[in-house]
């Protein structure tokens, strides 16, 4: 049975398995507090296929990447891109978090 995960990697490079709410919100704003370089992605994705990333810069840069599999070996689009609130992109993590990959694709991406 295809089993699906989400990991949170936060602004130190801890992995979260299976964030909650409150862990997706606290790793956003210590991304958008900080003045470098700072980012966090969340992954989404089935043990034996499909994988999707989003990751959040701290000027507000959102880069979306879809792949054959968690080793990233092959894209299935080119990556999308947008600037986003931290409240814009929490709700783009919430839609991940669901699994609510075409909602994700329906975003107003550059």
């Amino acid at each position: 049975m295809t089993q699906a995960w989400v990991t949170l990697t936060d602004v130190d490079g801890r992995e979260i398995d299976a964030p909650t709410e409150d862990e997706l919100a606290e790793a956003l704003a210590a991304v958008y507090a900080t003045a470098d370089d700072a980012s966090a992605a969340l992954r989404f994705g089935y043990d034996d296929g499909l994988m999707y990333v989003a990751e959040v810069s701290a000027e507000g840069r959102i880069r979306f990447e879809e792949w054959s599999d968690r080793d990233c070996e092959m894209a299935l689009a080119l990556p999308r891109s947008m600037r986003a609130s931290q409240s814009e992109a929490l709700a783009l993590w919430r839609f991940m978090a669901r699994r609510q990959v075409s909602k994700i694709r329906e975003l107003a991406w550059a």
